[in-house]
């Protein structure tokens, strides 16, 4: 294959993989102009952490130690958010012109890779510090949840 031809089609692939992925968040965050408000995440999460804390049968340590993940993982996900504007609205102002802003879809991946990257130590440390402290039987049940396909969006949402 020609070099050239070759990265056209390298190009235009990661390009529909930006637009699509950002699509898609702003479709499940933003979907019909809705978006959660803070009261509503924090029933959410009292909702979770409140469920897991039941099906684990974990102690006040565990607890406390799953409450620090929760926080790890808000401030990822805000730091992943910031800049104030839906998903939807980036990807418009990328194609708002005759040309697709190529200089400004890079400046949006490499701050949103700059924000996984500074913040992904948190969640890791928070998740791991979490996991170990978990008995291996409370383990077990996190392993068997996560293998039956439950871990991605409900945690035991029974």
């Amino acid at each position: 294959m020609r070099p050239w031809l070759k990265r056209t089609l390298i190009g235009a692939f990661g390009a529909t993989m930006l637009v699509g992925g950002l699509a898609a968040c702003g479709h499940h965050r933003h979907h019909g102009g809705w978006q959660m408000s803070e009261a509503d995440e924090a029933k959410i999460r009292e909702r979770v952490i409140g469920k897991a804390t039941r099906e684990l049968e974990l102690d006040a340590p565990q607890q406390a130690k799953l409450n620090a993940l929760a926080d790890s993982v808000k401030a990822q996900r805000a730091a992943l958010r910031s800049g104030g504007q839906a998903p939807r609205d980036v990807v418009q102002g990328l194609i708002a012109g005759a040309q697709f802003d190529r200089a400004k879809a890079q400046a949006l991946v490499e701050q949103k890779t700059s924000a996984v990257r500074e913040g992904s130590p948190a969640v890791i440390a928070a998740f791991g510090d979490f996991y170990d402290a978990l008995r291996p039987e409370q383990q077990q049940k996190v392993r068997d949840f996560i293998q039956r396909g439950h871990g991605h969006r409900h945690f035991w949402r029974g």
